[in-house]
């Protein structure tokens, strides 16, 4: 009867290949994801952007979104995502600051923290119900103000379902999320560094000029990158909360793909080529300004 051969090496090459493998097994279901989610549908919509209705090549798609009112979807989301990622970063950022480092009781960050991770995250039907509840024409906070103070904001101007009630709306989940993002830039502020200026005789303004904000400042630029990414993305939130009253690149191109009236499949994959192209640099940038940042963090 046949017996293998064992040598003595057969378990250490074993071992040494189980400790080459391992680390990339582990990370095998992020590639599978990444694939499936990101890389595959990203492939299949370039292929659709070029493509007509009956699967030939065409640069219609792509002539199509210099449209008047293509434009001018495009720069509506660019406008309410730079206003709510512009907002965004400055209320986070001073909520970040004043948490860490602010000499406010050990609790306020974690629980900052803890509220900035669950609201972040909170979007689509749900935040659009919460505004309307909460900001509505009868909504409670409209009617408070309207009871108690004859303050009606309607009369005063203010729309739920306009640029600024949108911007507003995104805002809830913006500032939880610069707060996340920022706070390790923070936590990398030296204390050294406070001494040192203070030590040297500079005032408070002078070692935020010379030294904070300089170090801070790719981190503060990359996460309003981020956000804005991050804003002009979103769809569910915007449906939801005015359907079709702002007319948005992400509502326009879902009405493209899954609408009656305006349906052109190949037109909407040409809408998502263009933001795909536009949150693709602004990611692109974050990454390069985040490794600038951590440079000071090391």
């Amino acid at each position: 009867m046949w017996t293998p051969r064992v040598t003595a090496n057969s378990p250490r090459i074993s071992i040494g290949l189980g400790r080459q493998l391992g680390p990339w097994l582990g990370v095998a279901p992020f590639f599978v994801f990444a694939a499936l989610f990101l890389v595959l549908p990203t492939g299949l919509l370039l292929v659709g952007a070029f493509q007509n209705s009956d699967g030939h090549f065409t640069l219609q798609n792509i002539a199509n979104l210099a449209r008047a009112d293509i434009i001018k979807s495009f720069w509506l989301s660019i406008k309410i995502s730079a206003a709510s990622a512009i907002g965004g970063a400055i209320i986070g950022f001073a909520l970040a600051y004043a948490a860490i480092n602010g000499g406010l009781p050990k609790w306020i960050r974690p629980t900052l923290m803890t509220f900035s991770g669950v609201a972040s995250n909170f979007a689509g039907v749900p935040l659009a119900f919460s505004f309307i509840a909460t900001l509505g024409r009868l909504g409670l906070v409209t009617v408070f103000l309207n009871n108690i103070f004859g303050f009606n904001i309607y009369s005063a101007g203010f729309n739920l379902l306009d640029f600024w009630g949108l911007t507003l709306t995104y805002l809830y989940f913006q500032i939880p999320l610069m707060v996340l993002i920022l706070t390790p830039a923070i936590d990398g502020l030296k204390k050294e560094w406070r001494e040192a200026s203070a030590t040297l005789g500079s005032s408070t303004w002078q070692h935020w000029r010379y030294i904070t904000l300089p170090v801070l400042w790719p981190s503060l630029a990359g996460s309003t990158l981020l956000l804005f990414a991050n804003a002009f993305g979103a769809v569910a939130t915007a449906f939801a909360l005015t359907n079709s009253s702002l007319n948005i690149v992400p509502i326009l191109l879902f009405a493209q793909i899954r609408g009656d009236v305006l349906h052109d499949p190949n037109l909407g994959y040409a809408l998502a080529l263009g933001m795909v192209l536009i949150t693709g640099l602004s990611n692109v940038l974050y990454i390069m300004l985040r490794a600038r940042g951590e440079r000071w963090q090391k």
